[in-house]
């Protein structure tokens, strides 16, 4: 499939989700879930109850692969930029550590999730948050204001990486952070599932080989890339999952 082709796959698919709710990284299935099923893979991956409970309902939808809130060590007052938002998740727990002084822009490319996020941020009173349509690959964010980028297994799901890390280095400021949790590869995929269009919108078909994605983040530019985090994924044992950070 072209580039093209994989964004409307993308964007159509969770498009679906954003309108049922469903969980999609969470299995084989991109269309069961709910409110229960998000909160089991959520806590899962390394959010707490208490952080669950302190965003608006509707704004989990159990589509992350980690937490990378958890590894983001943000700080009051700070300017924090997540790719592929979804429905507002991170973006609302960002927006609780960096305060009203601070501020939280998230971007998606699915109407439908902006939609929604900007529902539930005017559901839940955020005033230091906005939601903006647009692609990863190419933000509506100008140069040099961001503090931290992070990003929940979303850029795995993109066919153009080299681009999304490009854009995240520089939007961000000198000395800021890149921390995202994300799917990789530890082996090949069976060529099945390389080719299967429910396995791309559920985060596997489009994940590459590991050292290729932390070169990725250094040809961009990066320092001191990381992976703070490593767990097989219990989709398929080909495919893990990891949080990384880097610095600009």
């Amino acid at each position: 499939m072209d580039k093209n082709s994989i964004k409307k796959i993308v964007r159509d698919g969770y498009a679906q989700i954003a309108r049922t709710e469903s969980s999609c990284c969470s299995g084989s299935s991109c269309c069961s879930g709910g409110a229960h099923a998000a909160r089991d893979i959520s806590r899962s991956v390394g959010y707490s109850d208490a952080e669950m409970d302190a965003v608006p309902g509707g704004a989990n939808l159990g589509l992350g692969c980690g937490n990378p809130v958890a590894i983001a060590s943000l700080k009051e007052g700070e300017t924090v930029l997540d790719l592929g938002s979804g429905a507002g998740f991170d973006s609302f727990l960002a927006s609780r550590k960096v305060g009203s002084s601070g501020r939280v822009i998230g971007v998606d490319m699915t109407p439908e999730m902006v939609t929604k996020a900007r529902a539930n941020a005017a559901k839940g009173g955020y005033k230091n948050i906005e939601f903006r349509l647009g692609e990863i690959e190419k933000l509506p964010v100008e140069d040099g204001c961001i503090d931290a980028v992070i990003s929940n297994c979303v850029i795995n799901l993109s066919p153009d990486k080299e681009s999304v890390f490009r854009e995240a280095f520089r939007v961000l400021k000198t000395g800021g952070r890149l921390m995202v949790s994300d799917l990789v590869l530890v082996k090949e995929l069976p060529p099945e599932k390389k080719e299967s269009v429910e396995a791309y919108i559920g985060c596997i078909s489009g994940a590459i080989n590991k050292d290729g994605y932390l070169s990725l983040i250094r040809q961009a530019g990066f320092r001191d890339v990381r992976t703070e985090k490593e767990t097989v994924y219990p989709v398929d044992d080909s495919v893990a999952s990891i949080c990384v950070r880097a610095v600009k």
